[in-house]
Parts: structure tokens; C-alpha cells; sequence
């Protein structure tokens, strides 16, 4: 009896310590965030997005109707940050190879490569992250936590959003975190 205690507790040690991952996580690099130098982050309440001045579709405003939450981090691009972008870039990129994401859609616009990818099912969205880059403008990611979001309407969504040449959309971004 002693010795199946043995190997059962053996077996159990075994199996918990290789299911641990020394993986980092998308969820961890967002909790980590807030303590970095140069970053602004936080999560953007729903209400911020949708108003009654808000000019897009009825699809969209049920899109958004559909996102629970959005976390945000982002790092503007300077020239006394190279390294330090060039290395979030890098642990972004790690993270989103990972099985656990899959890439949705890639596009480029003025100057920033940009990846969505998404978790869950393929007509029932879990979370959809949109990851970007640029040497002029920076590293970012944002996560939207939704439950069974359209991965159409979503598309839709992200479509409907402008970026302007001289950053004006980044800098009032940046301007919502800045009180925090």
C-alpha cells in the first residue's frame, strides 16, 4: 500500500510540474504592462466607444454591444526607446505564436503592421486581440473579451475605425490614460 501512495504521489508531482508553462501569457504581459516605463495601458469602459453621437452602423453598435471589456497597452515609439521596442515587439510576437491564438487577419496602413487574432470558436468569438507595430509610431496591443462575438461584424468594426497621418487618434488615446 505504502508504494502505490509512493507512485501515485510521484505521478502526480510529474504531471503537475510539466503542465506548469514558463510560456508568457497575453494576460500576464497585460498585468506586467502598468509597471513599465513609457507605456500607457488600461482597460477602456465600453460606454467610451458607443455614444449617441457615435456615426457607424447598427452591425457595429451590436458588436460593441457585444465586447465586455477592452484591455489596452501601448508604446509610443521614441528615439531613447529603440531597444526597448524592438524587445516588446518581439514578446508580443512570441506570445501570438502560440497555438492558443489564431490569426483572424494581417493589414498594413500608414506605416503599422497590423495582426488580429482571435480565441474560440470560428462563428463564436472569446476574445480578439488586434496587435500593431510601426518605427515611427510604436508596439501596442488591445484585447477585446466578448462573448460570442461575430467574427464578421467584428471585421466590420475594426474596418470602421480611422488612423490619421499625424497621429492625432494615438494622442487622444493617450490622453484617456493620462490621469491614471
Amino acid at each position: 500500500m505504502r508504494k502505490l501512495t509512493t507512485i501515485c504521489t510521484l505521478l502526480f508531482l510529474v504531471v503537475f510540474a510539466s503542465s506548469c508553462k514558463n510560456e508568457k501569457s497575453l494576460q500576464q504581459y497585460l498585468v506586467d504592462v502598468p509597471e513599465k516605463e513609457g507605456f500607457i495601458s488600461g482597460d477602456l469602459p465600453i460606454s467610451s466607444l458607443l455614444t449617441a453621437k457615435t456615426d457607424v452602423s447598427d452591425d457595429v453598435k451590436e458588436t460593441i454591444k457585444s465586447i465586455k471589456k477592452i484591455n489596452v497597452a501601448y508604446l509610443i515609439k521614441t528615439a531613447d526607446n529603440e531597444a526597448t521596442y524592438q524587445k516588446e515587439k518581439a514578446t508580443l510576437k512570441n506570445i501570438f505564436s502560440s497555438e492558443d491564438y489564431k490569426n483572424l487577419m494581417t493589414m498594413k496602413m500608414k506605416g503599422m503592421n497590423m495582426k488580429v487574432y482571435y480565441t474560440g470558436d470560428t462563428d463564436s468569438l472569446d476574445e480578439v486581440i488586434v496587435f500593431g507595430y510601426g518605427d515611427k509610431n510604436g508596439v501596442g496591443v488591445a484585447r477585446l473579451l466578448g462573448d460570442d462575438m461575430n467574427p464578421a461584424k467584428v471585421i466590420e468594426m475594426l474596418n470602421s475605425v480611422k488612423l490619421d497621418e499625424d497621429n492625432a487618434s494615438l494622442e487622444q488615446f493617450a490622453n484617456i490614460f493620462k490621469g491614471r
